[in-house]
């Protein structure tokens, strides 16, 4: 019986990074999504005037950027990657990583170093992210994982966001938020392989013609809430 071989590790290929991921794959919206970020809008004031003043001294030792390691944290956030080492090490040996990074490796310290100064920024980013699948109705229809968590649709047309619904999501997204956060500083619980949210060609076509077209909504649920007079939102 004859097998299947594959091509010799020592064959010439010429192909770019780009043509290692399909143009469906979701890790186009994540990078998409952080390079439309204003990330003063998330609490990144503090990292803007380091940068200035680093500007000032151009002596100085080049830094990765803010929004290359916004994406590497929303990647891992999603794809439950719980530790600044597995982070690292991922960048080398993911190709979705690798296409993301575009083939930069930062060291775990890095990695580390961004979170402990700017918890709340990532936490900001990891609730911006949600609220735009939401907006995609890419939390709705099915079921999708988030960090490990089940996101129910909540998009019906019998359904409305009413005061108990926003607080609740909230509070969801927030305590989800610090539970990796939290994880990632105790860099002691193993991964499991666990598959990232499955979109169809489309929605991902949808999200990126999305993110090209309109800027993200900074105001969250809350905010809606409060500038309405009849204390909903319809979905």
């Amino acid at each position: 019986m004859k097998t299947i071989e594959g091509i010799s590790r020592q064959q010439m290929q010429f192909s770019s990074l780009d043509d290692l991921i399909a143009a469906d794959n979701p890790v186009r919206i994540i990078d998409a999504f952080a390079e439309n970020l204003d990330l003063s809008k998330i609490g990144m004031e503090q990292r803007k005037a380091k940068q200035q003043q680093s500007n000032s001294n151009p002596g100085g030792a080049p830094r990765f950027s803010d929004k290359l390691l916004l994406k590497l944290y929303l990647y891992g956030y999603l794809n439950k990657i719980r530790s600044s080492r597995k982070l690292e090490q991922e960048c080398a040996r993911n190709t979705e990583l690798r296409w993301l990074m575009q083939e930069l490796i930062p060291n775990y310290h890095t990695i580390a170093d961004f979170r402990k100064n700017y918890p709340q920024a990532l936490k900001n980013l990891f609730k911006l992210y949600v609220q735009f699948l939401d907006e995609m109705n890419l939390l709705g229809k099915q079921t999708i994982a988030i960090d490990g968590s089940k996101f129910r649709a909540v998009n019906s047309s019998k359904n409305n966001y009413n005061q108990r619904k926003i607080d609740k999501h909230k509070a969801m997204i927030d305590q989800k938020a610090d539970n990796y956060l939290k994880e990632l500083d105790e860099l002691d619980k193993d991964e499991t392989d666990d598959s990232g949210p499955a979109y169809r060609k489309e929605e991902v076509e949808a999200a990126l013609q999305r993110l090209t077209e309109r800027k993200i909504k900074y105001d969250d649920l809350q905010q809606q809430l409060d500038n309405t007079e009849e204390k909903h939102l319809p979905d």
